[in-house]
Protein backbone atom coordinates (compact mmCIF):
# COMPACT_ATOMS: atom_id res chain seq x y z
CA UNK A 1 0.00 0.00 0.00
CA UNK A 2 1.22 4.06 -0.84
CA UNK A 3 3.44 5.03 2.34
CA UNK A 4 1.91 8.63 1.84
CA UNK A 5 -2.05 9.37 3.03
CA UNK A 6 -3.54 12.53 1.93
CA UNK A 7 -6.48 12.82 4.89
CA UNK A 8 -9.18 15.67 3.62
CA UNK A 9 -11.14 16.08 6.43
CA UNK A 10 -14.63 17.77 6.83
CA UNK A 11 -13.12 21.72 7.91
CA UNK A 12 -12.18 24.55 5.96
CA UNK A 13 -10.65 23.60 2.57
CA UNK A 14 -8.32 25.66 0.42
CA UNK A 15 -9.31 24.73 -2.97
CA UNK A 16 -5.98 25.91 -4.64
CA UNK A 17 -3.80 24.10 -1.68
CA UNK A 18 -5.72 21.06 -1.53
CA UNK A 19 -5.61 20.50 -5.46
CA UNK A 20 -1.93 21.04 -5.64
CA UNK A 21 -1.86 18.39 -2.94
CA UNK A 22 -4.05 16.21 -4.61
CA UNK A 23 -2.35 16.81 -7.73
CA UNK A 24 0.93 14.86 -6.96
CA UNK A 25 -0.73 11.60 -7.22
CA UNK A 26 3.07 9.49 -6.68
CA UNK A 27 3.01 6.72 -4.11
CA UNK A 28 -0.22 8.26 -2.15
CA UNK A 29 -3.84 6.87 -0.53
CA UNK A 30 -6.26 9.70 -0.15
CA UNK A 31 -8.76 9.08 2.62
CA UNK A 32 -12.28 11.33 2.38
CA UNK A 33 -13.34 12.03 5.89
CA UNK A 34 -17.37 12.92 6.34
CA UNK A 35 -17.92 16.41 4.90
CA UNK A 36 -14.26 16.14 2.87
CA UNK A 37 -15.81 13.69 0.62
CA UNK A 38 -18.13 16.19 -0.64
CA UNK A 39 -14.94 18.34 -2.04
CA UNK A 40 -13.38 15.48 -3.43
CA UNK A 41 -16.85 14.46 -5.46
CA UNK A 42 -17.54 17.78 -7.00
CA UNK A 43 -13.49 17.71 -8.02
CA UNK A 44 -14.12 14.08 -9.74
CA UNK A 45 -10.98 13.36 -7.33
CA UNK A 46 -11.34 9.61 -6.65
CA UNK A 47 -10.78 8.63 -2.68
CA UNK A 48 -9.08 5.69 -1.86
CA UNK A 49 -11.24 4.86 1.48
CA UNK A 50 -13.95 7.02 2.97
CA UNK A 51 -14.46 7.31 6.66
CA UNK A 52 -17.12 9.10 8.99
CA UNK A 53 -20.29 9.49 10.66
CA UNK A 54 -21.76 11.07 7.87
CA UNK A 55 -23.78 13.60 9.41
CA UNK A 56 -23.03 16.49 7.32
CA UNK A 57 -22.17 14.55 4.65
CA UNK A 58 -24.85 15.25 1.72
CA UNK A 59 -26.60 11.95 1.42
CA UNK A 60 -26.57 11.25 -2.30
CA UNK A 61 -23.33 12.24 -2.32
CA UNK A 62 -22.70 9.30 0.26
CA UNK A 63 -24.93 6.91 -1.71
CA UNK A 64 -22.58 7.46 -4.49
CA UNK A 65 -19.95 6.28 -3.12
CA UNK A 66 -21.74 3.24 -0.84
CA UNK A 67 -23.39 2.25 -4.73
CA UNK A 68 -21.94 3.24 -7.42
CA UNK A 69 -18.03 2.80 -7.25
CA UNK A 70 -15.57 0.34 -5.65
CA UNK A 71 -14.31 2.83 -2.72
CA UNK A 72 -14.67 1.15 0.27
CA UNK A 73 -16.73 2.99 3.04
CA UNK A 74 -16.21 2.83 6.93
CA UNK A 75 -19.26 4.14 7.91
CA UNK A 76 -19.35 5.07 11.82
CA UNK A 77 -22.38 5.25 14.13
CA UNK A 78 -22.34 8.76 15.30
CA UNK A 79 -22.15 7.85 18.90
CA UNK A 80 -18.87 6.71 18.78
CA UNK A 81 -15.51 7.53 21.10
CA UNK A 82 -13.40 8.82 18.06
CA UNK A 83 -13.30 11.98 16.10
CA UNK A 84 -13.49 10.70 11.68
CA UNK A 85 -10.23 12.33 11.55
CA UNK A 86 -8.73 10.12 14.23
CA UNK A 87 -10.33 7.13 12.81
CA UNK A 88 -8.71 8.35 9.21
CA UNK A 89 -5.36 8.31 11.00
CA UNK A 90 -5.67 5.51 12.28
CA UNK A 91 -6.99 3.61 9.22
CA UNK A 92 -3.69 5.57 7.51
CA UNK A 93 -1.55 3.47 10.04
CA UNK A 94 -3.33 0.39 9.41
CA UNK A 95 -2.55 0.29 5.46
CA UNK A 96 0.86 1.16 6.39
CA UNK A 97 1.64 4.89 5.66
CA UNK A 98 4.92 6.26 6.85
CA UNK A 99 3.71 9.70 6.06
CA UNK A 100 0.13 11.92 7.03
CA UNK A 101 -0.72 14.75 5.28
CA UNK A 102 -3.93 16.05 6.87
CA UNK A 103 -6.22 18.92 5.14
CA UNK A 104 -9.49 20.26 6.21
CA UNK A 105 -8.36 19.55 10.03
CA UNK A 106 -8.56 23.77 10.72
CA UNK A 107 -11.32 26.41 10.82
CA UNK A 108 -15.02 26.24 12.38
CA UNK A 109 -15.11 24.91 15.67
CA UNK A 110 -12.09 25.48 17.99
CA UNK A 111 -12.87 21.81 19.55
CA UNK A 112 -12.61 19.90 16.79
CA UNK A 113 -9.62 21.99 15.98
CA UNK A 114 -7.66 20.93 19.24
CA UNK A 115 -9.32 17.56 18.64
CA UNK A 116 -6.99 17.22 15.53
CA UNK A 117 -4.07 18.92 16.88
CA UNK A 118 -3.95 16.77 19.95
CA UNK A 119 -4.62 13.52 17.65
CA UNK A 120 -0.95 14.10 15.56
CA UNK A 121 0.14 12.30 18.90
CA UNK A 122 -0.78 8.87 17.50
CA UNK A 123 1.29 8.66 14.59
CA UNK A 124 3.52 10.62 16.32
CA UNK A 125 4.26 7.74 18.74
CA UNK A 126 4.66 5.08 15.81
CA UNK A 127 7.55 7.25 14.66
CA UNK A 128 5.25 8.60 11.78
CA UNK A 129 5.13 11.88 10.24
CA UNK A 130 2.40 13.55 10.20
CA UNK A 131 0.99 17.12 9.77
CA UNK A 132 -2.03 19.14 9.58
CA UNK A 133 -1.45 21.51 6.83
CA UNK A 134 -4.13 24.74 5.44
CA UNK A 135 -2.99 27.86 3.73
CA UNK A 136 -1.73 29.44 6.45
CA UNK A 137 -0.45 27.13 9.05
CA UNK A 138 1.02 23.58 9.07
CA UNK A 139 1.12 21.95 12.47
CA UNK A 140 3.13 18.67 13.60
CA UNK A 141 4.34 17.36 16.73
CA UNK A 142 8.28 16.77 17.23
CA UNK A 143 10.51 15.20 19.77
CA UNK A 144 13.67 15.46 21.62
CA UNK A 145 17.10 15.96 19.55
CA UNK A 146 17.15 18.79 16.53
CA UNK A 147 14.96 19.78 14.11
CA UNK A 148 15.96 22.31 11.42
CA UNK A 149 13.71 25.18 9.68
CA UNK A 150 15.52 26.17 6.46
CA UNK A 151 15.10 29.15 5.13
CA UNK A 152 14.35 28.10 1.39
CA UNK A 153 12.14 25.40 2.61
CA UNK A 154 9.99 27.27 5.29
CA UNK A 155 5.68 27.04 5.13
CA UNK A 156 6.06 30.63 6.27
CA UNK A 157 7.54 33.62 8.21
CA UNK A 158 6.80 32.62 11.60
CA UNK A 159 7.27 29.86 13.57
CA UNK A 160 5.78 29.15 17.25
CA UNK A 161 6.44 25.80 19.80
CA UNK A 162 4.13 24.50 22.18
CA UNK A 163 4.99 22.18 25.07
CA UNK A 164 2.79 18.95 24.58
CA UNK A 165 1.16 18.43 28.18
CA UNK A 166 4.81 18.24 30.17
CA UNK A 167 7.54 19.80 30.71
CA UNK A 168 10.74 20.29 28.31
CA UNK A 169 13.97 20.20 29.53
CA UNK A 170 17.24 21.66 28.07
CA UNK A 171 15.32 23.68 25.00
CA UNK A 172 17.54 25.64 22.63
CA UNK A 173 16.40 27.92 19.53
CA UNK A 174 19.64 28.91 17.39
CA UNK A 175 20.00 31.10 14.44
CA UNK A 176 16.24 32.68 15.28
CA UNK A 177 15.56 36.21 15.73
CA UNK A 178 14.72 35.51 19.70
CA UNK A 179 17.36 32.76 20.41
CA UNK A 180 17.07 30.63 23.95
CA UNK A 181 19.48 28.30 25.78
CA UNK A 182 19.25 25.43 27.74
CA UNK A 183 15.30 26.77 29.35
CA UNK A 184 12.70 24.62 30.88
CA UNK A 185 9.63 25.26 28.40
CA UNK A 186 6.86 24.62 30.63
CA UNK A 187 2.82 23.64 29.80
CA UNK A 188 0.83 26.37 28.63
CA UNK A 189 3.69 28.58 28.09
CA UNK A 190 3.60 31.08 25.40
CA UNK A 191 7.00 32.26 25.85
CA UNK A 192 7.75 30.46 21.60
CA UNK A 193 4.91 32.11 19.99
CA UNK A 194 5.95 33.92 16.38
CA UNK A 195 9.59 33.80 16.39
CA UNK A 196 11.56 33.91 12.76
CA UNK A 197 14.46 32.88 11.92
CA UNK A 198 17.55 35.33 12.26
CA UNK A 199 18.03 37.90 9.01
CA UNK A 200 21.58 36.67 8.94
CA UNK A 201 20.78 33.00 9.25
CA UNK A 202 19.91 30.22 6.62
CA UNK A 203 18.12 28.45 9.02
CA UNK A 204 16.80 28.14 12.50
CA UNK A 205 17.49 25.06 15.17
CA UNK A 206 15.27 23.48 17.67
CA UNK A 207 16.60 20.80 19.92
CA UNK A 208 15.71 19.72 23.52
CA UNK A 209 16.49 17.02 25.79
CA UNK A 210 13.50 15.05 26.72
CA UNK A 211 9.87 15.75 25.97
CA UNK A 212 7.89 16.40 23.03
CA UNK A 213 6.48 20.30 21.15
CA UNK A 214 4.03 21.16 18.87
CA UNK A 215 5.90 23.04 15.78
CA UNK A 216 3.96 25.20 14.03
CA UNK A 217 4.92 27.44 11.03
CA UNK A 218 2.70 29.78 9.97
CA UNK A 219 2.37 32.65 7.85
CA UNK A 220 0.17 35.88 7.14
CA UNK A 221 -2.93 35.61 4.56
CA UNK A 222 -1.00 38.69 2.59
CA UNK A 223 2.42 35.83 2.14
Amino acid sequence: MSKRSIIISGGELDEALTLSVLNDKEDRCVIGVDRGVEFLYYHQIMPDYIVGDFDSTKEEIRDYYKNETNVPVREYNPVKDASDTEIAIRLAMTLGSREMLILGATGGRVDHLWANVQSLMIPFKAGIDAKILDSQNMITIIGDGETYIRRDEAFGTYFSVFPFGEDVFGFNISGAKYPLKNHTLTPYNSLCVSNQIAEDSDEAVISFMSGKVILMETRDKEE
